[in-house]
């Protein structure tokens, strides 16, 4: 069963700069995440980098060290959202449960504490099956709604203006 999301339409005066951390622990998942959130971000003609992780527990600290590294290396572009992609699957332990909680508290932590627009693109699923549908952009595409919510979080920044200056807003319908 297809579950295809229709595309959400933003404009920009000037395309934003987004950082995708991905955890790449299933490939498979993984490729298509990152399918699905470049194919977001290219519709808006979002410029990107992507930075990846082993597992998504290193997600949030790798968000934190981009952040911190601004403080040492002025001339790095400054990201104006991320975007947090993995898979936590179920196991025969706990393991799943703290690694699925700690990352999704680490990437709220940064997002209240830091004001970062933060879309979360981190399954959490019981079978490699589930992720797998919850991946691919042609039928639940995760990816590419982690990358919607960091777009309409940068929206919220801009309208609170919380960002240097207004650089874009959505299109109405």
């Amino acid at each position: 069963m297809e579950t295809i999301r229709p595309p959400v339409s933003f404009h920009f005066d000037a395309p934003p700069h987004v950082m995708i951390v991905e955890a790449r622990f299933y490939e498979d998942i993984a490729d298509l995440l990152l399918l699905g959130a470049k194919r977001a971000l290219d519709r808006v003609h979002a410029t990107y980098e992507v930075v990846t992780v082993p597992g998504a527990l290193e997600i949030p600290a790798a968000i934190s060290f981009a952040i911190r590294a601004l403080d040492y290396d002025p001339v790095r572009r400054r990201s104006e959202g991320y975007i947090a992609l993995g898979c936590v699957l179920k196991g025969g332990t706990r393991h799943d449960e703290i690694v699925a909680f700690e990352s999704a508290r680490g990437l709220q932590d940064l997002a209240v504490r830091k004001v970062l627009a933060v879309g979360n693109g981190i399954l959490t699923c019981e079978t490699k099956e589930q992720a797998l549908e919850r991946a691919d952009p042609a039928r639940m595409d995760k990816g590419g709604g982690a990358a919607e919510a960091c777009l309409r979080m940068l929206e919220l920044k801009h309208k609170f203006r919380l960002s240097p200056k207004r650089r874009w807003m959505a299109k109405s319908k």
